[in-house]
């Protein structure tokens, strides 16, 4: 199912649609969801990440490595890659939906709306494309238990966190499916709304916490950028140098290369511009073009091709910062089908806005030509739009319960946008089979994990694998 495929879906009855949901419990049982067991054949997720090595720029990919051999939970947020292809390995639902592709704890976060409210959504979506509903949730649950597990949590504790975010997304979704479509589709989580569900049964200390990570938010924006990430050089604004995490052009090239790629850079924001809503344009052609570098970020993407843009409005305290990140094939795509985009940017920001309650105004696409001479497709968005993002390794067991429950219900509601509510509902139930399988599922994929990690971090001693643990 592609985006475009919703807009000419059969229109059925409600009771209809909720036939399908039990129908399909038929050929997958809800228990069949506990079942973890490595495929028979073999896997080597050792080998699917040296695979994704080879389009990364290779002075990186040992920071990637470095920064998943960290811990089992860094490794889990960079093994999207080993997961789908754990996932293709067992019955799926045939309930699609637009799926993030790595919907773990840290793809969900605030952000700045452009009606300039603080609002809590999924937040990566570089493995966007159509698939099983149920890819998207069991990546969820196993991120909370790795997370639970990283911090101490008892047995106990990890399973009251996980049956919390099961039963929340199975609620969510049954309100969904008793909505009106357009009810649905402006349904989102913000301040108001996370105090009036979540408020009364967390505690002042939970609240206390959340308000304080709004509060940072709203400071993490174009201005904070200003002064972390430049400094004035001869009169003119300029990314700082700090290899390898942010390099100017200017320091990766030779002058005459850099000139190149900086003129390269112009003619793909003009493409990048047509992708834009006509006021948007207009928007963007209030700035001026100063500065490009090269930026690494998060797990998972480290190697891959990441810039960020600088241009001024009407003087130095009116920044605009673009962040141009590669988008390569979805991670999923092996197993569910080729994306129906041609531009892999285009596929990244056609999802996002498909799944995203409210998204960045100036998110976009382009295809440019790199310094290798190889076409790279890119999406771009605002850097640091009132940013926040959840600090996992300082949690309490009773707020990380909280934040699974955030995350649950804004993945039912990006799953109801896309897909059949109704059906997903019917399929999930009234009572807790979903939920008890999710769980065990995220136990037995946890301890899977950890293996993992730990074959990872045996290669890296071995010296069969390079890492950079510094960055």
């Amino acid at each position: 199912m592609s985006p475009a495929a919703t807009l000419t879906r059969e229109h059925l009855t409600p009771v209809d649609r909720a036939g399908i949901g039990r129908r399909a419990r038929t050929g997958v049982p809800r228990s069949a969801h506990a079942a973890w067991q490595p495929d028979p054949a073999g896997r080597d997720p050792l080998a699917i990440l040296a695979l994704q090595a080879l389009t990364r720029e290779p002075s990186l990919v040992p920071i990637r490595y470095g920064r998943m051999a960290a811990t089992p939970f860094t490794f889990f947020r960079g093994a999207a890659a080993v997961m789908a292809a754990d996932l293709a390995t067992i019955p799926r639902t045939g309930l699609d939906v637009q799926l993030c592709g790595d919907a773990h704890l840290l793809n969900f976060g605030g952000f700045g709306s452009p009606e300039r409210e603080l609002i809590f959504d999924v937040n990566d979506f570089d493995e966007t494309t159509p698939g099983p509903f149920e890819w998207d949730l069991k990546r969820l649950v196993v991120s909370l238990e790795v997370a639970a597990r990283s911090r101490n949590c008892t047995s106990g504790e990890r399973a009251s966190i996980l049956a919390q975010a099961a039963h929340q997304y199975r609620l969510a979704m049954g309100e969904f499916a008793a909505m009106r479509t357009l009810d649905i589709w402006y349904s989102k989580l913000d301040r108001d709304a996370l105090a009036a569900r979540w408020g009364a049964e967390a505690s002042a200390n939970a609240m206390k916490s959340l308000r304080r990570t709004a509060a940072k938010a709203e400071s993490k924006d174009r201005l904070k950028a200003l002064s972390k990430l430049t400094h004035e050089v001869d009169g003119e604004l300029r990314f700082l140098n700090d290899p390898p995490l942010l390099v100017p052009i200017e320091a990766l090239f030779s002058e005459s290369d850099a000139w190149d790629i900086e003129d390269t850079l112009r003619t793909a924001l003009r493409s990048y511009r047509r992708t834009l809503a006509g006021d948007k344009r207009h928007l963007l052609a209030g700035y001026r073009y100063v500065h490009l570098a090269r930026k690494v970020v998060g797990v998972g993407s480290v190697g891959t091709r990441c810039w960020v843009a600088l241009f001024i409005g009407r003087d130095e305290q009116d920044p605009l910062f673009l962040q141009v990140k590669e988008a390569e094939a979805s991670v999923l795509e092996p197993f569910v089908g080729t994306s129906p985009f041609a531009n892999h940017g285009q596929r990244v920001v056609e999802g996002q806005r498909l799944m995203q309650a409210a998204s960045d105004v100036l998110l976009g696409w382009q295809r440019t030509t790199g310094a290798d001479g190889v076409s790279h497709d890119y999406y771009m968005r605002q850097l640091w739009d009132w940013k926040a993002s959840a600090d996992v390794a300082r949690m309490s067991p009773e707020l990380l319960g909280v934040y699974g429950q955030m995350c649950a219900w804004t993945l039912a509601r990006a799953h109801a946008r896309s897909g059949d509510p109704i059906a997903i509902s019917s399929y999930l139930g009234a009572g807790d089979s979903m939920e008890r399988a999710l769980a065990e599922f995220a136990a037995g994929y946890a301890d899977q994990n950890e293996r993992d990690h730990r074959a990872l971090t045996g290669a890296i001693a071995s010296g069969a694998i390079e890492a950079d643990t510094t960055c």
